[in-house]
């Protein structure tokens, strides 16, 4: 009798699902940059509290072409988030991110689709807004000149952001070639685009890494007292940040895994003890130290986690509804 009833049931069809639909454009009409910051703050002290379900990330291999991660992430409250990303270096020169995603959500009480959205914006945000974060955080109250290296999607996001979490004097952009520095802090008023890297690092009192460089892009000895570094590159099996800083600064991370093996941890910080990292949620719930000196350097490495996809995804959604927005179809 028990064996009837289970293959009656598994046997039940679905039925039509509404999905709600959500375009990149409308991903970013939804999502506000003050609110993303403090999502994530959010997120990444639930993280450190022990109240999200965030298991390491499987890689797809296409050889010579690109790969695939499956991002998945929960807590309660939230919905099961699952986010796909792709990473094929070539789409630059065809004029195609070289990072696209889309991000899933299913309901955690029957996991039945609620949700599929656009999750290559959020991708890009996110990780900006963590690395900001963590300026927001760390960076001394009086900074006041802020570099960032690299012109493509991460460092204009950064654009964006930086203003939000001080008021710098001066913000400037750096890039392998001039032209593209120059190109990128044309679209936003007051910054300015520089060409001599290793100047712009010593006078600079934060400092952002978006690159995607195999080597580090800049050196420790460039960096001055007092100074935050931020680093969101990923370039496995180098990578853009100095190991030699890491050792003379002090070292924030989403999660201990940065210090795993690849495609779950940073190349940069391979064979360090993990101990010497402080999770950014740990500091945030103020149970480890962030800065404690003015002259202290401070070093925040990401490699992403799906927590941040969850709340941004979440602040999407929760939005997007409100307002009406999006498409339902049946699957």
């Amino acid at each position: 009798m028990t064996s009837a009833i289970s293959t009656s049931r598994s046997a039940q069809a679905k039925g039509d699902t509404p999905v709600l639909i959500l375009s990149e454009a409308e991903v970013k009409t939804c999502i506000d940059l003050h609110e993303l910051l403090d999502v994530l703050a959010g997120g990444f002290k639930a993280l450190s509290g022990g109240k999200v379900v965030n298991p390491g990330r499987p890689q797809l291999d296409i050889p010579q072409v690109g790969y695939s991660l499956a991002m998945s992430a929960w807590m309660a409250g939230m919905h099961l988030t699952v986010k796909i990303v792709n990473v094929f270096e070539g789409n630059v020169a065809k004029g195609i991110p070289s990072h696209l995603a889309t991000i899933h959500l299913f309901d955690p009480e029957t996991g039945m689709p609620v949700c599929v959205m656009d999750g290559t914006y959020i991708t890009a945000v996110r990780t900006s807004g963590s690395a900001v974060l963590s300026v927001r955080e760390l960076a001394r109250r009086d900074a006041k000149v802020a570099t960032v290296i690299g012109a493509g999607v991460q460092a204009g996001q950064h654009l964006h952001l930086l203003p939000l979490v001080r008021d710098f004097a001066e913000i400037r952009v750096v890039s392998k070639e001039f032209a593209d520095a120059q190109a990128l802090a044309a679209q936003y008023p007051g910054v300015v685009a520089v060409a001599d890297i290793e100047a712009a690092v010593r006078s600079s009192d934060v400092v952002c890494l978006a690159t995607h460089s195999y080597a580090p892009v800049i050196s420790a000895d460039w960096v001055r007292s007092g100074s935050h570094v931020s680093s969101v590159g990923v370039a496995p099996p180098g990578g853009e940040l100095p190991v030699e800083l890491v050792g003379r600064a002090s070292l924030f991370v989403e999660t201990r895994d940065a210090f795993a093996p690849t495609p779950v941890g940073s190349c940069e910080l391979a064979g360090i003890d993990p101990q010497t990292g402080t999770e950014l949620g740990e500091m945030l719930l103020g149970l480890r130290p962030g800065r404690v000196s003015a002259d202290q350097v401070t070093v925040y490495k990401a490699m992403g986690v799906a927590m941040e996809d969850m709340v941004a995804a979440d602040l999407a959604y929760r939005k997007a509804v409100r307002r009406g927005m999006g498409r339902v179809v049946a699957l």
